[in-house]
């Protein structure tokens, strides 16, 4: 498993990658800003109406109080949409991938698999209704796991714990679908939930990271093409490659 995270590490990195790599991050920032943009807007339009129903309530004699908690509130919400945009990367990528998915894991099977018989791309539908249902699951999940903040220590470890969770269980079924009808990949992602959710754990550890977890739909997705090709075992559709696909594969 290690070996893989390596591979997918190198790989992100090559010169065929960087145009992915830069269409990727690229949407993620437009994304995280209009995510930001739009829970600041709520938040100053929330204590803004707050204030002022509260003077209505309390009296003119409540103005200078009411401002200064305004003003409290308005840090508190800053900190809060650093932290928001922080908790909602995961499914930021989660959309992000579905559009990447099949480049990245058609570049990883040229180069380090180019004797098997190609994935299929998913279609464009399919792709994209994943990453919304990934996204809109771990924006669940982490709603439910949000109180457990206020923990001490507790609930950072369960969002990496759910994070790890959520991650490996999307980027492994983009991946075995490409060669399995969803049903299947959903399937075999169950058979081997204690590997998938191992491998979901160094994706999580690698979303952690700021700037470079803007790569991670890359790593992501080739690190668990490596995965899924070696829990399928020996592929009897082995096929001699095409010259096209040789020297794509140089």
């Amino acid at each position: 498993m290690i070996d893989s995270a390596v591979k997918a590490i190198s790989q992100i990195l090559s010169p065929p990658m960087r145009s992915i790599l830069w269409r990727s991050v690229g949407l993620a920032l437009v994304l995280i800003t209009v995510l930001a943009i739009g829970l600041q807007r709520l938040l100053s339009w929330l204590a803004t109406a707050g204030e002022g129903w509260a003077e209505a309530m309390l009296g003119p004699g409540s103005h200078t109080t009411l401002d200064v908690l305004a003003w409290i509130i308005s840090i508190a919400a800053g900190f809060g949409v650093v932290f928001g945009g922080i908790m909602l990367m995961p499914a930021i990528t989660s959309v992000v991938a579905s559009l990447f998915v099949d480049d990245v894991a058609d570049l990883v099977e040229r180069e380090h698999y180019p004797a098997e018989r190609p994935g299929v791309a998913l279609p464009f539908g399919i792709a994209m209704a994943e990453g919304l249902k990934a996204a809109g699951l771990t924006i669940l999940v982490y709603l439910i796991a949000l109180p457990f903040v206020f923990l001490a220590g507790a609930g950072f470890v369960i969002f990496f714990i759910a994070t790890a969770w959520l991650l490996g269980r999307e980027y492994f079924e983009l991946a075995a679908m490409r060669f399995r009808p969803p049903a299947e990949a959903k399937a075999m992602r169950r058979d081997n939930a204690v590997t998938v959710f191992t491998a979901g754990l160094i994706i999580a550890a690698f979303v952690t990271i700021p700037i470079v977890n803007l790569a991670t739909p890359l790593f992501g997705m080739a690190f668990m093409v490596h995965l899924h090709k070696r829990l399928s075992g020996p592929r009897p559709e082995l096929i001699e490659p095409s010259p096209e696909r040789r020297l794509r594969s140089l």
